[in-house]
């Protein structure tokens, strides 16, 4: 039976400011979805918040898979879990190669026991499977040597995320905006990376504005939030008429949310870690 992610009434603030305010979604192993909404409508929020960044504070509701309680987990217990997050803005790590980072990643989240100290996954079987994925993707085999994201472009920080993902193969994969920036011909090698990997055993939340990604991963559920809540609910044809339209048809059909959204007036401070 596939895995179910729920989340309920979900409340987050930041810094003392609130920024999710109810938000009800339920994502499945096998599952599409795009989340969608104006800069500061909370969709990175609800990212950052299901993989316990600990700058998002949860003040109500409640998020479960398959009955574990993901709030009761810190953030590694949460990536073994299944959780992966593919960050807006990745983060540099001088002096960790990238091979090292992914085999302490994989040893890590595939031995939820495993103390510090203890044997990793071996290297004929890591390198194996690195050289498979990292084919697959269009990578230099040279791409494993270098530091975790120095020196690289948008479109190779972003392939390292996808190149993560295929790794560590999570039940659950948040994707923040991980189109943004991209010109047409990384947009294409990562949409069709994310398109390979996701299948039966991975759900898939997609958070962008724009209709770029989603041409290659067609989503069977499309969310929009305004105001820290999620105020419509459609297929692929409502990320089209997103994409075409922007959000001035939703803004009418939502007054309140959209009064709320305009006084915010406030885009949302991208995490770091």
């Amino acid at each position: 039976m596939p895995s179910t992610l729920t989340i309920q009434d979900l409340h987050v603030e930041v810094g003392g400011t609130p920024i999710l305010k109810g938000v009800d979604l339920v994502l499945r192993q096998g599952e599409i979805h795009a989340l969608m909404g104006p800069n500061g409508s909370g969709k990175s929020t609800l990212a950052y918040a299901l993989v316990g960044h600990p700058k998002y504070e949860i003040t109500r509701g409640a998020v479960d898979l398959d009955g574990t309680d993901v709030l009761a987990l810190d953030a590694n217990e949460r990536a073994r879990l299944g959780l992966f997050l593919a960050f807006q803005y990745p983060v540099t790590i001088p002096g960790v190669k990238v091979a090292d980072f992914l085999r302490h990643a994989i040893s890590n989240v595939r031995n939820p026991e495993r103390k510090e100290g203890e044997e990793l996954i071996s290297m004929r079987e890591f390198r194996k499977e690195l050289r498979t994925n990292m084919e697959a993707l269009g990578m230099e085999a040279e791409f494993a040597r270098r530091y975790l994201n120095e020196g690289f472009s948008g479109g190779e920080k972003k392939r390292m995320e996808i190149l993560q993902l295929a790794m560590l193969k999570p039940r659950f994969a948040f994707l923040d905006e991980t189109d943004s920036g991209l010109d047409t011909d990384a947009v294409k090698v990562v949409s069709e990376g994310v398109n390979r990997l996701a299948g039966p055993e991975m759900g898939v939340l997609i958070i962008t504005h724009h209709e770029r990604l989603l041409e290659f991963n067609r989503p069977q559920y499309t969310h929009v939030m305004l105001a820290g809540r999620i105020v419509e609910t459609g297929g692929a044809d409502l990320a089209h008429e997103v994409h075409e339209q922007g959000y001035a048809e939703v803004r009418e059909r939502h007054p309140e949310e959209a009064a709320e959204q305009a006084v915010l007036g406030r885009e949302e401070v991208p995490a770091t870690v």
